[in-house]
C-alpha cells in the first residue's frame, strides 16, 4: 500500500511516518473519511477493497464519517446511531467520539489530515 499522503482522509498512526509505501516505520491506527471520500470504502471499488485487506492484516480502524455515510447511502439509521451498508468488510461509521472512544486503548501519538 502506497501514498496514504495523497488519498485526502485523517491518518491516525502511533509514530510520524514519511516514508511512502512503507509500513516498517509506524503503525496505522485508523482512517477515518469525510464526504464524497466515503465512496472509496463502497463494496467492490478495487481502492476500498484493498483497504479493506490491509485493515483485516494491520488491525487498522476503518470509519467513515455517520452522517457523510448516511447522505451518500453508505449507511443506515439504526437505534441510537448508523450501520454501514453497501461497504467493504470491517468498515464503522461514526462521529467523532466514536473515533476517539475507539483509539481511547492506544491513542495515536499524530493525526494527519489532508
Amino acid at each position: 500500500m502506497a501514498r496514504f499522503q495523497d488519498w485526502g482522509w485523517s491518518i491516525i498512526c502511533q509514530r510520524p511516518c514519511f516514508r511512502v509505501g512503507s509500513f516498517g516505520v509506524c503503525r496505522y491506527l485508523a482512517l477515518f473519511f469525510f464526504d464524497d471520500n466515503t465512496f472509496v470504502l463502497r463494496s467492490g471499488d478495487p481502492l476500498g477493497e484493498r483497504l479493506a485487506r490491509v485493515a483485516q492484516v494491520t488491525g487498522m480502524l476503518l470509519m467513515l464519517c455517520d452522517q457523510c455515510a448516511h447522505e451518500r447511502g453508505l449507511a443506515t439509521e439504526s437505534e441510537g446511531g448508523y450501520v454501514p451498508a453497501g461497504v467493504v468488510d470491517g468498515v464503522q461509521v461514526g462521529c467523532f467520539p466514536d473515533l476517539y472512544a475507539a483509539l481511547a486503548s492506544n491513542p495515536p501519538d499524530h493525526v494527519i489530515t489532508l
